[in-house]
């Protein structure tokens, strides 16, 4: 019995290890100057204006969304709603309401 335990804790460690480094990643994304930590590769428009603080899940009302710091390709642009961007670490993202209502 600790012959199991002692290997069966060696293999969980190492393979842990592995498994955490591939898969444990996230971003530091700004968001009106918030920090968010982020646990995917890309964000879409809806996820971006949900970390608004005062964010209203109102359908009358349209954001823009900028951002900054992105991908080398496209470092810089608009999200439209619908629409999905590549996370970067240290992106920041600038979400206004359109006023529309």
């Amino acid at each position: 019995m600790t012959q199991d335990n002692e290997q069966g804790g060696h293999d969980n460690r190492e393979h842990n290890h592995g498994h955490d480094h591939g898969h444990k990643k996230t971003f530091t994304i700004y968001v009106e100057g918030i920090p968010h930590e982020w646990p995917k590769t890309e964000i879409s428009y809806k996820e971006v204006v949900s970390l608004v603080p005062d964010y209203k899940d109102n359908p009358d009302v349209t954001y823009s969304v900028t951002y900054e710091r992105g991908h080398g390709n496209k470092p810089e642009g608009t999200l439209s709603p619908g629409g999905t961007v590549k996370v970067k670490e240290g992106m920041i993202f600038n979400v206004s309401d359109t006023g529309q209502s």
